[in-house]
């Protein structure tokens, strides 16, 4: 039976030397990141947007959801994946660091690609379904409030068309989720999501130790 090894910093630098490098201004998004403090943990790693790219390209993806947008790393990159005419609708609640990451979304010619909405993102994503939108978009990024997993997974379900794809980050959530003794919110929630998704019919699910842990899911 084959074993899957550990991931450590120094097989993540080996890996970073064996995909494409991080575009420049993906560097400075992530570079003022940082400077936000311990917050700047919540930025996805280039590892991650690399491999999130060509989730992109090779879904053919188009029309796309970002739930959880933070400084908007995330959200630079898969813009630069789409194709001319690609759209992303972001979705946050916090201006202060969306506005970071605007300014680097126009600087990359981008920004025309990205529809961003600062509202609680279960409101918007009701809203989108009530608008008739749903089984039209191609990808969804869930990447907010852990509690919410599952309501946003239930919703990306029917935005999502045939063969769409969702992508949950911190599905490991630096392996706290192994931690019988971890009992609070977010571990917690992120468990039962984990578990829901192993089972659910919908989507045929994979899990990959990439970053904090992305989970894929293909809606059949």
């Amino acid at each position: 039976m084959g074993k899957d090894i550990a991931i450590s910093q120094e097989l993540q630098n080996y890996m970073l030397g064996a995909i494409p490098p991080e575009p420049e201004v993906l560097q400075k998004l992530a570079k003022e990141t940082l400077e936000l403090g311990s917050a700047s943990a919540m930025q996805i790693s280039w590892l991650q947007a690399c491999f999130m790219q060509n989730i992109i390209r090779m879904c053919g993806a188009k029309k796309t959801i970002e739930i959880g947008v933070f400084t908007g790393y995330s959200t630079l990159a898969t813009a630069l994946a789409l194709p001319d005419g690609g759209t992303i609708t972001a979705l946050d609640v916090d201006k202060s660091w969306t506005d970071v990451g605007k300014k680097y979304w126009h600087k990359a010619g981008v920004g025309d690609k990205i529809n961003l909405v600062i509202a609680p993102a279960i409101e918007s994503l009701d809203g989108l379904i009530n608008d008739g939108l749903s089984g039209s978009y191609d990808m969804v990024f869930i990447d907010a409030d852990k509690p919410s997993m599952s309501k946003y997974l239930d919703r990306a379900y029917h935005l999502l068309r045939r063969g769409g794809v969702v992508v949950a980050d911190n599905v490991l959530w630096g392996e706290d989720v192994l931690d019988e003794g971890d009992v609070s919110e977010d571990t917690v929630a992120i468990r039962a999501f984990n578990k829901a998704l192993a089972t659910d019919d919908r989507f045929d699910t994979s899990m990959i130790p990439v970053g904090d842990g992305l989970s894929i899911a293909i809606k059949k």
